[in-house]
């Protein structure tokens, strides 16, 4: 199975042409890693929709249930939950014709990243999205 993660060239590409992310599992608590890396990713250009089941929003940006939720076109996904939830959560994401499903750090599912490769997304898994933005020096 391609590591996408351990590819530069691509990792660069998905971040530069990358308009919209969702991030599922965004916390409305401004201490929690993915509230932080949420903030960094609209800092830097990005339109960040909020996902989470039980929050209805945050910082005045509604908030949605679940991926099918979402009322607009959603090109990468980044994942702030544990990895038992990827198989519904990359199952989302094939339904909504996302482009990219990414898994923090830490979370990893051999078999999700299978069955997204399968439908034709690109995967990254165990990968921080800030830290790569910077590593690679992305400007937007």
């Amino acid at each position: 199975m391609p590591n996408l993660k351990l590819d530069d060239d691509i990792l660069r590409d998905i971040l530069i042409q990358t308009k919209v992310i969702a991030v599922v599992g965004h916390s409305d608590n401004p201490t929690r890693i993915s509230y932080q890396i949420a903030q960094f990713l609209r800092q830097v250009g990005y339109i960040v929709i909020p996902v989470n089941p039980t929050v209805s929003k945050i910082d005045g940006q509604p908030c949605y249930a679940s991926l099918r939720d979402v009322p607009q076109s959603v090109e990468l996904i980044n994942v702030f939950r544990r990895s038992e939830y990827l198989p519904e959560i990359v199952s989302d994401a094939i339904a909504i014709n996302a482009k990219t499903i990414w898994a923090q750090s830490g979370i990893y599912d051999e078999t999700s990243a299978k069955k997204a490769l399968q439908a034709g997304l690109k995967v990254i898994m165990d990968a921080c999205i800030k830290v790569e933005y910077n590593r690679l020096n992305i400007s937007r």
